[in-house]
This record gives C-alpha cells, structure tokens and sequence, in this order.
C-alpha cells in the first residue's frame, strides 16, 4: 500500500488512489492509507464485502488487489475484466493460492518471486502481467523468503499498474 500511494504522488504518475476498502479491520494497508491522505477508506465485514463495495465503484477505472484473502463472485470478476489485478508471493503458475512460501520452501524449489496478474474465475490463474523471479538459498525460510518476495513485490506492483494503465489509456483513446 505504502509503496503505490508514494508512486502515485509522483509528478509522472499516470495513477490516482482514491479508495482504499478493506475485509479486514487491522489490515496494515488501512492504518497506511489513513496516515499518506488516502481520500475514502472503506471497512466492511467480509459477509457483505462485495455487495457493498459495489456501492462505491462508480468512479473506479482498476482495482488493485493485495493481501486480497477473499475470492470474488464471477459476476464481479466479470464486471471488472481487465481492470482487476492482483499481486501474488509467487511466481505464477507455481505455488497458487495461500502459503505460497511454505509451499515453495516444503517443495525445496530453487526460486520463488511474486506475480502481478489479471483476476480471472480461478485462483491466481489470470493473464500475467509482470513478474520477479527470486532465488531461494539453502539458508532460507519461510520467514526470510517472505521478507525477500516482499521486497521485490514492492517494486514490481507499481511497474505493473503503469502497464495496465498505459493499455487502458490506449484503449480509450482507441474507443473514442
């Protein structure tokens, strides 16, 4: 969350970051979003997550998921085909879902990474936007391959936006 909001006050960012809606009241992108003048930030439980957030998408162009622990209806993921993405600790196909550093360190894989992806149906199965290959050493762990991908996840989730961004810039001057 840090990492987008300082990119999109950038001069030459092309991104806004308006809302900030969370299923989780002590998400740590919340606190975030509050401290760096987020306009509206959002709570709901995760019973009515998606019915209400609904509510509050009207001036929307992408939805930047991260930390997303929720899967989404079709009917949303649907609506918001190709401005919907989300950031993953893997690099995709390998390790989808939760626990993708245990899952990498349990399989004794020699790389790891993160991925930044379309949402689609299936979990962590969208069109690939950008992703970061990490090397896992011996001497890591769960612990310290999740502070590595983090690191890299960082970088990489602001590069990726900037891609999408540029595309549906394109396709909008395309459409009118």
């Amino acid at each position: 969350m840090k990492s987008l909001i300082k990119y999109s006050k950038k001069k030459n960012s092309k991104i806004e970051i308006t809302k900030v809606f969370s299923n989780n009241k002590t998400a740590k992108g919340i606190e975030t979003a509050t401290k760096l003048n987020v306009p509206e930030i959002f709570y709901y439980s995760k019973k009515s997550f998606e019915e209400k957030i609904k509510k509050n998408l009207y001036d929307i162009e992408l939805i930047c998921l991260a930390g997303f622990m929720q899967i989404l209806s079709p009917s949303f993921v649907n609506k918001w085909k190709g401005r919907l993405i989300n950031i993953h600790p893997s690099y995709l196909p390998h390790f989808k879902g939760l626990k993708a550093q245990q899952k990498a360190i349990v399989a004794k894989a020699s790389f790891s990474g993160c991925t930044v992806h379309y949402v689609n149906k299936k979990i962590d199965s969208g069109n690939i936007i950008k992703q970061k290959k990490i090397k896992i050493l011996k001497k890591d762990d769960i612990e310290s391959l999740t502070k590595k991908i983090l690191i890299e996840e960082h970088k990489l989730y602001p590069k990726a936006i900037n891609v999408v961004v540029k595309k549906l810039l394109l396709n909008k001057k395309i459409n009118d």
